[in-house]
């Protein structure tokens, strides 16, 4: 007769504090998200899966944990048209049937995203990827999800371009040129300023599941950057974003603030309750410190300050 082996993980811990998250991370696993009249999109995935934990409760029993995780994306695989955030929510709903003792459970889970487009001025085939966040957190009262991206574009200080304009303008003007002409030339040349690289992170968090679609969400993300980079560029394409970037010169926080402009405008029925995340990171060329600013907001707020209708 085999002998039951004891439950060490529900006994009583020696101090008696409750935990916010235990769980498991660096979880990796294959998943298909179907998609109508198309291939499925193949992800390899790292998910995070975490309970709270009572203080009468010594641990969370770390394979029942592994179990859901697994149970859920073999689901998943064979669902067509399934969302990436429909995953981290079914298995949050699915921990908190399982663990009897929790009251909470969460699941993220990252990936990286590729599609097919075409390098700007050379019309060539290449990819562009993104970095996708997706999330979910189960309570009695139902799920609230997350998602979206962190993306990478360039961008071009104003401050350092303001000072090549003036240099370039009173040059000009020391070789006798109008100044008609030398405005002109201004508009049509952009001067030069310091480039960044920069890093974009968008996200959308709602009850149920937010109504934005995660491809257009990754979308304003590279918008909101003075240009986009590509995997491939040709010598015609590095000469299109050199002089995108330099004709639309932006500050971090002009980054961000583009960010929730390109929120508001395209996706509006998402509900005001909505809380959208917006964070630009700049790795600086001359500097040996970096850029950075951020934003978290409802969307009734940022619908407010976008429209000019904000107190």
């Amino acid at each position: 007769m085999s002998k039951q082996l004891p439950d060490v993980q529900a006994s009583s811990p020696d101090v008696t504090v409750g935990l916010n998250r235990v769980g498991v991370t660096g979880v990796e696993k294959l998943v298909e998200i179907g998609r109508e009249d198309k291939r499925p999109i193949v992800l390899m995935a790292e998910f995070e899966v975490f309970v709270d934990l009572p203080s009468w409760r010594k641990g969370a029993d770390m394979s029942r944990n592994m179990e859901v995780v697994d149970e859920t994306l073999e689901a998943a695989v064979s669902q067509p048209a399934y969302r990436v955030e429909d995953v981290c929510g079914d298995a949050a709903e699915r921990l908190l049937e399982k663990h009897d003792y929790t009251e909470e459970a969460e699941v993220r889970m990252e990936a990286e995203f590729v599609t097919r487009e075409r390098t700007p001025a050379s019309d060539r085939p290449t990819q562009s990827t993104a970095d996708i966040i997706a999330s979910a957190t189960a309570t009695e009262d139902g799920v609230r999800a997350e998602i979206g991206a962190r993306v990478t574009g360039m961008t071009v200080c104003p401050c350092s371009q303001g000072m090549s304009v003036a240099r370039a303008r009173e040059a000009l003007r020391r070789m006798d040129v109008d100044e008609g002409t030398i405005e002109e030339f201004l508009r049509e040349v952009p001067q030069p300023g310091h480039s960044q690289r920069g890093h974009a992170t968008l996200t959308v968090e709602a009850d149920g599941r937010p109504a934005v679609d995660l491809p257009e969400l990754i979308e304003v993300a590279r918008d909101s950057m003075s240009a986009r980079i590509y995997n491939l560029a040709k010598r015609p394409d590095e000469d299109h974003m050199t002089y995108q970037s330099h004709s639309d010169a932006k500050f971090v926080e002009d980054c961000v603030r583009a960010m929730a402009e390109g929120v508001v405008e395209r996706f509006p029925d998402l509900d005001d309750d909505a809380v959208v995340y917006m964070e630009q990171s700049n790795d600086e060329s001359i500097h040996q410190h970096n850029a950075h600013a951020e934003r978290l907001a409802d969307v009734a707020t940022l619908r407010e300050e976008v429209n000019g209708d904000a107190p």
